[in-house]
């Protein structure tokens, strides 16, 4: 990470949900390598423990949070525990998200109901908590606000086999937008990042398959990302760099949608 980016977050405390594992993780860390106070959350607390610690180990500062963006009171506590330790977080990254596999006609009413449940619904209830703290904090914290959904080129391009996701990432993609439109006035900035396919735990089985390997050498240039490829749009979204954008909807991709 460049000097620069070990001070683009100093002073700023964010909120990250999914953090144990895949692209939360990471960004978790270089959040906390850019200066910022971290508010790891998700359900599988002793990874986020581990997180936290290596964290600490390297001078960061973060805390360890139990949410499930499924349910709207432990998000509410996870926020709550972030501002008494750290203050107002003026920083979120709406990141929790799952999978299913499976062609629709196999694909069970329940099993498309948690994926919207965890994919839209839950990056809805984090991004409006984090709006009504900062509209009820007063206008200069909210015009600090940066609020970033994690999407998908699935939100944008179709992923065969994976109609459920691409359903809730799409809903994310416009969900962004009509949040920024509707916070605008308040100052709260709020962004869309669309990243491409990385080795991840949660498509880790995908790509392994024969199907996997054979979408990878059809990308232009036959390769997965890494989290760090997504690194630093993140944190400058996230950053008082960022104040006079809103709305946007930013594919990463290395050019796999092309």
């Amino acid at each position: 990470m460049s000097d620069r980016n070990e001070t683009m977050l100093c002073g700023r405390t964010a909120l990250v949900t999914g953090a144990s594992s895949g692209i939360g993780r990471e960004l978790a860390r270089a959040l906390a390598a850019a200066g910022a106070n971290v508010v790891a959350t998700a359900r599988r607390v002793e990874r986020l423990e581990e997180l936290v610690l290596d964290i600490e180990a390297a001078g960061g500062r973060a805390i360890a949070v139990p949410a499930d963006v499924e349910d709207e009171a432990s998000l509410i506590a996870a926020f709550d525990a972030g501002e008494t330790r750290f203050g107002v977080i003026d920083t979120v990254y709406a990141n929790a998200g799952m999978d299913v596999e499976g062609l629709a006609t196999d694909l069970s009413p329940d099993a498309f109901d948690r994926v919207l449940r965890i994919n839209t619904r839950g990056v809805f209830l984090t991004a409006r908590e984090a709006a009504r703290r900062l509209i009820a904090a007063g206008p200069e914290i909210a015009a600090r606000g940066r609020i970033v959904l994690v999407s998908s080129i699935g939100g944008l391009t179709v992923i065969p086999g994976s109609t459920a996701y691409c359903v809730s990432k799409a809903g994310v993609v416009m969900m962004g937008r009509s949040l920024a439109r509707e916070w605008a006035r308040q100052g709260v900035n709020v962004n869309v990042i669309c990243p491409g396919f990385l080795a991840t735990e949660m498509n880790r089985h995908r790509l392994a398959q024969e199907a996997g390997q054979k979408m990878v050498r059809s990308f232009p240039r036959r390769r997965l990302m890494t989290t760090a490829d997504l690194e630093g749009l993140m944190l400058f979204l996230g950053s008082d760099q960022a104040r006079a954008i809103t709305g946007g909807v930013f594919t990463v991709d290395d050019g796999q949608s092309l």
